[in-house]
């Protein structure tokens, strides 16, 4: 069996490892797609040496089939198609972890950074992290329910209504995605982008009016469409200074930010236009069962086309070219590594 171990020092080693056996709630499966993720790029990049142990196993966006269940699992057989939500909760009290806030707990866990992940041949998770794909979602896209319950959970927490006008900054996988969820939920979308591939995609694969900033005025365009009083909301998705300065200048009177992106350091903010026009910043972490639910339920009914979010398909052996390349900044959107090839 063959798993991709990242041994620091933008290093990944191609080796072999045992399946482990379910334990009694616990689901195998045979990993069939999985995502190249941001928190990936980080480890890549030795940016998160402080959670990760050497030699790890990566990945955390997977698609595949049931192989294994344990003794106590009833809800899933050997066949079933399915994804992962990777999160484990900690050792808070019960109580606590049965909320509906559990999944920002400050000792919550993500398989696949703090624990091995999906970038191997078979991988065993708690059952109660595990989601059904329906027949209608194939598993390339099934391997896409994590990166687009992020999107489902920023946009619920928008509360995004029918004909709100909204302003995505980032067009990358994750603005993508949020782009058309928030799309589906009825907003009146614009995407601000500056790499040209990503402006291009966006355009004529995914239809979105995009702006890139550094050649065009993106709050006169927001205030001409909006009768000059400014946008009903605003994702920040790139996690960039730039953006920061710039997502409090494009909201309305009690308009919405949406902190999506995470931001190396803190960035300066104009807290004097929050004040002044009492916009509400909402952050944004992560995702729960309802979010990979509604994912799931807007990819197999095709409310969100996903093609053209996966833009390259590659074997396993290749994960070390692909991470060197995205993080060089190479035109892709969303890589999958084939983990059966």
């Amino acid at each position: 069996m063959k798993a991709a171990y990242y041994s620091g020092n933008g290093t990944i080693e191609i080796g072999t490892c045992q399946p482990v056996a379910p334990g009694n709630d616990d689901i195998q499966i045979q990993v069939a797609y999985g995502g190249i993720c941001g928190t990936d790029l980080h480890i890549f990049r030795g940016a998160m040496s402080h959670r990760v142990t050497i030699p790890q196993i990566m990945g955390h966006e997977i698609s595949g089939t049931v192989a294994a269940v344990g003794a106590n699992v009833s809800d899933f057989s050997v066949g079933d198609r399915v994804t992962v939500m990777p999160l484990e909760p900690c050792n808070c009290p019960e109580e606590q972890q049965s909320s509906e806030f559990w999944y920002v707990c400050e000792g919550l866990k993500v398989l696949g950074l703090d624990t091995n992940g999906g970038f191997q041949s078979f991988w065993t998770v708690p059952a109660r992290t595990v989601h059904k794909l329906p027949d209608a979602l194939s598993l390339t896209h099934g391997a896409l329910m994590e990166p687009l319950a992020v999107a489902c959970h920023a946009v619920r927490r928008a509360k995004i209504m029918p004909g709100e006008s909204v302003v995505v900054l980032g067009g990358g996988p994750i603005g993508t995605l949020v782009a058309l969820v928030a799309r589906a939920a009825g907003g009146d979308v614009i995407v601000a982008e500056i790499n040209p591939y990503r402006i291009d995609r966006l355009r004529t694969h995914f239809g979105f009016e995009v702006v890139s900033p550094p050649e065009a005025d993106l709050k006169s365009i927001v205030l001409g469409k909006t009768g000059g009083k400014g946008c009903d909301a605003v994702f920040e998705v790139t996690g960039h200074p730039s953006a920061a300065a710039l997502m409090t200048e494009l909201p309305r009177v009690h308009g919405r930010i949406m902190i999506t992106g995470i931001f190396a350091t803190p960035p300066a903010v104009d807290l004097f236009k929050l004040f002044w026009r009492e916009i509400t910043v909402i952050p944004t972490r992560l995702y729960d069962h309802q979010d990979f639910s509604q994912g799931i339920q807007l990819a197999a009914s095709g409310t969100v086309q996903l093609d053209s979010i996966i833009t390259n398909i590659r074997p396993l052996d290749e994960l070390q070219v692909s991470l060197s390349e995205l993080s060089s900044g190479a035109n892709a959107l969303k890589v999958l590594m084939d983990m059966q090839n």
